[in-house]
């Protein structure tokens, strides 16, 4: 995993907006509605070819292919394991329970997304069941990265099994501890095809910190916490024996433009996340509910072996964020880990979570990444004592 030698690097958490053909498509397959291969693969180059020339041009130093080929962040996940089917039924997220008006807005503004909330089940051993959906990906990305040849670094996500236990139910173990371990053992045959292929991999976690407010909003603050340890070992065991410098861990409070006034503080999931046997840490700080979680990074320092990529931008509002408040929080985030080399500036979020449902238009997306690289460069300046090109 690269440093911020000489200047601040810039990334982003993974998803960025599907046109919408690709949308359509991608929808539809997961509907069970026939569509034509060659079509979904002529799009999906497309696609991607679009995504990596757009985060080159944005100033973007680390990129992937905007999970481009997925309908979402993990419901993908179905069509690539057996055991799963039905449907399974989450507990309404609290914010949406206490606030009933913003899911009505969220259903006018989004009527035709990929399935959020209404994910399959596990109702059978699940079972990896061949990696050829993976290869194509990764091969398609690798291909039209290679022809650009524009970046040193390139990465990939996967979700955690934690969040894939938490999404898609358990209807079929004795226990979640005994699904959780299921899969982990089968994740591991999506994260090491990443590996091996020479791509950063991402391990998407938002269970770690958004389930609080949703499966576990019963739960204490302490529970919560035995929970979400038991999910990151679970983390540990499908990485293991993969260098930690090729894998960075991605955790929220949930990518939703909605109150927050319930999520759990990062000062309570820190000695948790520090275990991650990761090179990387990717954690909201331009989230209005989080911007001050720099304290908690300040009284309980990230250590020797991992970098921070900090959220610099919202990935849940159309503001454009000045370059000089990007170079403010990235010093911010300087400052707290006391290294600017272990520091690259990145989003809150993924800008595409699920086809369909992008709460960030597509032009301004762009514009918020190419303020990263600007504040990237205003914060360079500084850190490193020379004139700013911005």
């Amino acid at each position: 995993m690269i440093l911020s030698r000489d200047r601040i690097l810039t990334t982003h958490v993974g998803s960025l907006p599907r046109n919408e053909e690709l949308t359509g498509l991608l929808i539809a397959r997961e509907a069970g509605e026939a569509v034509d291969p060659k079509k979904l693969a002529d799009e999906m180059d497309r696609a991607v070819g679009q995504i990596i020339e757009r985060q080159h041009d944005a100033g973007i130093d680390v990129a992937n292919d905007g999970e481009q080929q997925r309908v979402g962040f993990q419901t993908y996940i179905p069509r690539r394991m057996s055991g799963y089917g039905g449907r399974s039924r989450r507990p309404v997220l609290r914010d949406y329970a206490e606030h009933p008006d913003l899911v009505a807005a969220y259903l006018q503004r989004f009527p035709h997304t990929s399935k959020i909330t209404s994910a399959p089940q596990a109702i059978a051993d699940i079972k990896y069941l061949d990696d050829s959906d993976l290869k194509d990906e990764i091969a398609r990305f690798k291909r039209v990265a290679a022809a650009q040849g524009k970046f040193g670094e390139l990465f990939m996500t996967a979700p955690s099994p934690g969040v894939v236990s938490t999404t898609m139910t358990n209807g079929y173990y004795k226990s979640d501890d005994d699904y959780l371990a299921a899969l982990s053992r089968e994740l591991r045959r999506e994260y090491l095809p990443i590996i091996e292929s020479g791509l950063i991999l991402q391990i998407d976690a938002p269970d770690l910190a958004m389930e609080r407010t949703m499966n576990f909003q019963k739960k204490t603050d302490e529970e919560f916490i035995k929970i979400a340890e038991r999910h990151l070992e679970a983390v540990n065991d499908a990485i293991k024996g993969i260098p930690r410098d090729r894998v960075r861990l991605h955790c929220c409070w949930g990518n939703w433009e909605g109150p927050h006034t319930h999520d759990i503080p990062l000062k309570k999931l820190l000695p948790i996340l520090y275990k991650a046997n990761v090179g990387g840490l990717s954690m909201e700080f331009a989230n209005p509910a989080h911007q001050h979680e720099y304290d908690a990074l300040k009284a309980n320092p990230l250590p020797q072996d991992m970098i921070l990529l900090p959220g610099v931008v919202d990935s849940t509002t159309n503001f454009v964020e000045h370059p000089e408040v990007v170079a403010r929080r990235i010093l911010e985030a300087v400052a707290a880990v006391g290294d600017r080399e272990r520091v690259i500036a990145s989003t809150d979020c993924g800008f595409g979570t699920f086809a369909g449902r992008e709460l960030v238009v597509p032009s301004v997306v762009w514009l918020k990444l190419r303020t990263i690289h600007e504040g990237a460069d205003i914060a360079s300046a500084r850190l490193w004592g020379r004139k700013s090109a911005a």
